[in-house]
């Protein structure tokens, strides 16, 4: 019986180093296979022409590189292109590219589906079917930088893990991912310019300050009441705000990064005075600022927009005890790329 071949990018640079000793090479043919994978983004062995045909063959004989691979690509009126991404076992994932004045921001997936149940969420409706392998999130990135080169002429500024899934729920992948993204040997990106978004797992925050993380956190927070954020998102009545209050405080007290709240004010659900008070006095806890976010609707149903009167009364309130807040209007919505509507709309996603 044939024995599948594994991912080369499963394998360190000290793994492929042993491989090539193991079988009569030298060592730094490991590091010149580990350049072609990652800085040089080979998807082939036949791409990496320094290396002599002899060698690629035993590569070819051993293992594959299980590279993404871009289905469908959709630009938006307002530049915003969101990729059909299709994985190695025929899954597909959704990446964003979001293009301003002055920056370039790259928006990943985690997870193919989502293991959370956020409610005004499309993705969530979607079946977690697996964790991405950190390859397939670095595969992502690489993507988007080489679309926004050839569509705005300059590298990729920024990274938001706030694609499709919780990243926080592939701890280990995401974090390899950003370690790769990061190394002067892979995308060379600065940690500073990737945020990673969690719904608000506490153990997890926890974690991720005791692993001295350098990238900035986001909170989909969306209520200070208890009983109302479990509405929203009802698996948060596992988790609550005491406990993720406490979970911010240590991730500050251990790293000295502010936290962005993100919050999207909906009608008749988080529009009145008690919630601003209560998001107010959630902001305290911790130094941070706030993204209220535009809503874009995912069916008819009862997440409706709240009016422009509501957010400014949530920005007045928010400034008055200085705390800095921030509208997020949203892009690519005429291509379902905006927050909240990535669900593989376009069917090529396997049932």
């Amino acid at each position: 019986m044939q024995t599948e071949k594994k991912d080369i990018r499963a394998l360190t640079k000290e793994e492929l180093r042993d491989f090539f000793i193991t079988n009569g090479d030298k060592a730094f043919r490991g590091n010149q296979v580990y350049e072609w994978l990652w800085s040089k983004n080979a998807h082939t062995f036949e791409d990496m022409t320094n290396v002599a045909k002899a060698t690629r063959q035993m590569l070819e004989d051993n293992f594959v590189i299980n590279h993404i691979h871009v289905d469908q690509m959709q630009r938006s009126t307002d530049g915003t292109v969101k990729n059909a991404v299709r994985l190695h076992d025929g899954l597909v994932v959704e990446s964003v590219l979001i293009p301003t004045k002055t920056r370039t921001t790259a928006c990943v997936s985690s997870q193919v589906g989502c293991s959370l149940d956020c409610n005004f969420c499309a993705t969530a409706r979607l079946k977690r079917m697996r964790n991405l392998n950190p390859d397939e999130i670095y595969d992502q990135v690489a993507s988007i930088d080489s679309e926004s080169r050839l569509y705005h002429n300059r590298p990729l500024s920024n990274i938001v893990f706030m694609g499709m899934g919780e990243p926080l729920m592939n701890y280990n992948n995401v974090l390899k991912a950003i370690d790769k993204i990061t190394s002067p040997e892979g995308l060379g990106m600065s940690p500073k310019r990737i945020t990673v978004s969690t719904s608000g797992l506490p153990k997890m925050i926890k974690k991720l300050a005791d692993d001295e993380v350098r990238f900035k956190l986001a909170v989909s927070l969306h209520s200070g009441i208890d009983e109302v954020r479990s509405k929203i998102m009802p698996f948060s009545s596992n988790f609550p705000l005491a406990d993720l209050r406490e979970s911010l405080e240590y991730w500050y007290s251990k790293t000295k990064s502010r936290v962005t709240y993100e919050y999207v004010v909906w009608k008749d659900i988080n529009d009145r005075k008690e919630d601003i008070d209560a998001l107010v006095k959630f902001c305290r806890y911790v130094p941070c600022k706030v993204n209220l976010i535009e809503y874009n609707p995912i069916d008819d149903g009862e997440f409706q927009q709240a009016d422009q009167e509501t957010i400014d009364a949530y920005i007045r309130a928010l400034e008055r005890n200085d705390i800095v807040v921030k509208v997020r209007r949203s892009r690519g919505k005429d291509i379902d790329a905006a927050c909240g509507q990535l669900a593989n709309k376009n069917e090529t996603v396997n049932p």
